[in-house]
């Protein structure tokens, strides 16, 4: 029989990979010294080793490079920060005015997502009943390309606070693609193992037992 024999994983590197979720962050504080060459690149590389429904790897990474779209970007960040602010009152607005909800003008990588659900790839196979399944596995290879840049010691941020058209208009992508999210990523700062929105009180993590239904 054909294949290649099964990786092997014992107890030491389930607990390494454990240490890899909890210590991942939601980075907002960057330091500006750019990646080394090609790192990005490679982590991109990682990321399309996720899992795709019907392998059709909808995945589309724009490496924003170019000084004045990013500053668009930044721009755009600003309008809808703004704008969000309004549905707080407050103390809550105080705090909301607090966060750093973004570190666009420090990180020294920007990369916008986005999900193709026109791609070919694939050839439909379990997107007839569920779609978004193609945003779903964009999603994963996020996940996978975070994990994949807290393993190199470099941070990501999730920027969602931005007008999904408007990206996309910017970075001259189909009009199709779905903006899933805008990455920046960058050495953080600092290193800590709690999420700083619950540094700051925002919101607390919940065990595993609140989110379980047994039917």
């Amino acid at each position: 029989m054909g294949g290649a024999e099964p990786a092997l994983f014992d107890d030491a590197f389930r607990r390494r990979l454990r240490d890899l979720f909890v210590w991942r962050r939601d980075v907002r504080r960057f330091r500006r010294d750019p990646l080394p060459p090609g790192a990005i690149e490679r982590l991109i590389e990682t990321a399309c080793l996720s899992p795709s429904v019907g392998l059709s790897q909808p995945w589309r990474f724009v490496i924003v490079e170019d000084a004045e779209r990013r500053l668009a970007v930044i721009e755009d960040f600003k309008k809808c920060n703004s704008e969000a602010s309004r549905a707080y009152a407050g103390e809550a607005a105080q705090r909301y005015a607090a966060l750093k909800l973004a570190g666009l003008q420090e990180a020294p990588c920007h990369v916008a997502v986005f999900a193709d659900r026109a791609t070919e790839a694939g050839a439909g196979l379990g997107r007839r009943t569920m779609p978004e399944m193609a945003e779903y596995s964009v999603v994963a290879a996020v996940c996978t390309l975070w994990l994949a840049a807290r393993a190199e010691g470099i941070g990501l941020g999730w920027v969602s606070i931005l007008d999904p058209r408007r990206i996309g208009t910017l970075l001259a992508v189909p009009d199709d693609w779905i903006f899933i999210g805008y990455l920046c990523l960058g050495y953080p700062q600092r290193e800590d193992d709690t999420p700083e929105l619950e540094r700051a009180q925002w919101e607390r993590r919940r065990s595993a037992e609140c989110f379980v239904l047994k039917r």
